[in-house]
């Protein structure tokens, strides 16, 4: 579809993760005419991929879940839905260097690290949770003070703080509750999860073609600069050039966008709260033996700098890995911190004896590691401060032509691929909107009571 002029607009979009693609793909399907940059070398973000020894594999673990409606829906339509499949998993649990099982009444009634009043409190606690945070402000509610309300003491103590702790930093028990209680019924102990064969590769591979397709002019390797507000349109300052369009919506990370902004009118306008975003340290480990065959088990106070471990293979055939089982182990931190500035050969060494020392009774050894690969993100999850529902940005700040699709916009919801497309596919109605009702060289006139959260 292609619109004659003035209908036809140009249109920006930075950021070539799964946002920015999805958002791309929606302007471009509508006749626009559509620009997208990437500061990397390939498409994803934190879903993309690299090549070893032939294979094309994913940086991060990755999956589908069954309630991913957005997600799943643009699979189908970039002609994917036959290559999705679906498989059971099972969870368990690493506390004190002990490993169990997680996955229904009987393995709680064994988990020992909790009392027998405990473990009942707890399945029971479970069972009613999302009924318990009916009728309070959970936006408003520590977490802490939540789950001590309905857990107990003990149980936040010895479980639930390390496990909040290791995600979010020393403050997580003072994030929104509301983010735990929208967390409810995606993640389940026993689930089926869904794979894409070929991995995130063949992911990209499909929708970077259907944006070929649809005449979207796709540029990595070039860096955002200044975003400059100019008369009925926006400037953006590459590594190549001054990128001229009538519009633009931004993914990147709030701290790189309000880089961007630096002091300038627009940024006074937008929306731009201060939030501290943990990264990520993730090791992939590929073995040549399983471990406990558990999709993912979180790691409390076992003597790990890594605190959750994901038996990719469980979910993905080893034929994918080269034959191997593959294993991925992350640490949750702040970009700044010591870990993550480390060098990645010093991190594969310590973490090598540190999953060894998990498994005494498997008799693993050096040997049966393969290889290590160390990957890191800078910017994962915002941790979020309580009223953040108040606080978040804008979609649009009601005057200007920049529009916002980052991952700080999708509280309460869980940050995932689906909430993305989610959000993605939002920013573009409202964007299609606006230019429906803007004329090419007219200024935008609206109250900010019409621009949506």
């Amino acid at each position: 579809m292609f619109l004659a002029e003035p209908s036809r607009q140009r249109i920006a979009v930075l950021g070539g993760g799964i946002a920015g693609l999805t958002a791309a793909r929606e302007l471009a399907r509508h006749g626009h005419s559509v620009t997208m940059v990437e500061s990397g070398d390939r498409w994803g973000g934190l879903g993309t991929w690299f090549d070893w020894n032939g294979h094309s594999l994913d940086q991060f673990y990755h999956c589908q879940m069954p309630s991913d409606a957005d997600l799943l829906e643009l699979i189908r339509d970039i002609g994917l839905g036959e290559s999705l499949y679906w498989k059971p998993t099972r969870m368990g649990f690493v506390v004190g260097g002990r490993r169990y099982a997680f996955n229904g009444p009987m393995d709680l009634l064994r988990f020992s690290p909790l009392t027998f009043a405990e473990r009942i409190r707890f399945g029971a606690v479970s069972l009613l949770l999302r009924r318990l945070g009916l009728g309070r402000d959970l936006d408003r509610t520590r977490i802490e003070d939540w789950l001590v309300s309905c857990y107990g003491r003990p149980v936040w103590e010895k479980i639930l703080r390390p496990l909040f702790t290791s995600k979010f930093g020393p403050a997580a028990g003072d994030m929104p509750a509301l983010y735990i209680w929208e967390r409810l019924g995606r993640e389940k102990n026993t689930v089926s999860r869904g794979y894409l064969r070929g991995g995130l590769k063949a992911f990209l591979d499909a929708i970077v073609q259907d944006l070929e397709t649809k005449g979207v002019d796709l540029r990595l390797n070039t860096r955002v600069g200044t975003i400059r507000e100019v008369t009925n349109g926006i400037e953006i300052d590459t590594g190549s050039g001054t990128l001229d369009v009538d519009w633009c919506i931004s993914t990147l990370p709030l701290p790189i966008l309000k880089g961007c902004l630096g002091d300038s009118k627009l940024a006074r306008r937008i929306r731009i709260p201060e939030v501290r975003y943990q990264g990520v340290v993730n090791a992939m480990f590929f073995l040549r033996r399983p471990l406990d065959n558990f999709y993912w088990a979180p790691v409390v106070d076992s003597g790990t700098e890594f605190d959750g471990i994901v038996e990719m293979t469980e979910l993905v055939e080893t034929s994918h890995y080269g034959g191997n089982h593959v294993v991925y182990v992350m640490k949750y931190c702040d970009r700044s911190s010591a870990l993550f500035q480390e060098d990645a050969k010093s991190i594969a060494e310590r973490w090598k004896g540190q999953l060894l020392a998990l498994y005494p009774d498997l008799n693993l050894q050096p040997s049966d590691i393969v290889d290590v690969q160390i990957f890191k993100a800078p910017f994962v999850e915002p941790a979020y401060p309580l009223g953040y529902s108040e606080m978040k940005p804008l979609i649009h700040d009601g005057e200007s032509r920049l529009f916002l699709a980052t991952s700080a916009q999708v509280y309460p919801k869980i940050t995932a691929w689906n909430s993305s497309v989610r959000l993605a596919k939002e920013v573009s109605r409202q964007l299609l909107g606006h230019i429906a009702q803007v004329p090419k060289g007219k200024a935008v006139v609206e109250t900010p009571a019409m621009a949506q959260v």
